[in-house]
């Protein structure tokens, strides 16, 4: 009976290794900074970044200003002063926080910009990397910059030169 269950999984381990997967790997990171348009791309939405950052600053400094000089007159205000004030004050911080997250925020237009100038290029290096692994026949093409788990992995595995070739940018 031993004997008859070893031959049995000794069967099935031959029938999974005849079908072995062929894997590869990608270093995006890599790729990425081997692609001009990407940091010409990368460059324009620090710029712009910078610039909405510069407004958002703009209004917080205006708000700590207007916030200085109600402190400053403080004894001078009376109540309903006081108030309208302070009601400003608050109005000009929110405006603030409105602005940074109509930039910055999880939807913001950073976001947009960002997903709009860089979909052209993913889609690009995707189709490069599906033609490859469709020409190699590779199974799975993982990402080493952003899988974690990977320990090591054989440089023989690793196809991000030949996604830059694909794409022209020889390496």
């Amino acid at each position: 009976m031993k004997k008859f269950v070893m031959l049995c999984c000794l069967m099935t381990l031959c029938a999974f290794t005849g079908t072995a997967q062929k894997f590869a790997l990608i270093d995006m990171e890599y790729i990425l900074k081997n692609i001009p348009a990407y940091e010409m791309t990368n460059e324009q939405l620090s710029q712009v970044s910078k610039k909405w950052q510069n407004e958002v600053e703009a209004l917080q400094q205006e708000a700590q200003n207007m916030y200085k000089t109600y402190q400053s007159d403080l004894v001078f205000l009376s109540a309903e002063m006081k108030s309208q004030r302070e009601e400003e004050i608050v109005k000009k911080e929110q405006e603030a926080q409105d602005l940074k997250r109509k930039y910055f925020g999880p939807e913001g237009e950073l976001y947009k910009k960002r997903q709009t100038l860089m979909k052209p290029i993913q889609d690009e290096i995707y189709n490069a990397v599906k033609e490859i692994s469709e020409d190699k026949g590779y199974q799975i093409v993982w990402d080493r910059a952003s899988a974690m788990s990977i320990i090591f992995a054989s440089p023989k595995i690793d196809i991000s030169n030949e996604v830059l070739i694909k794409l022209g940018y020889s390496k």
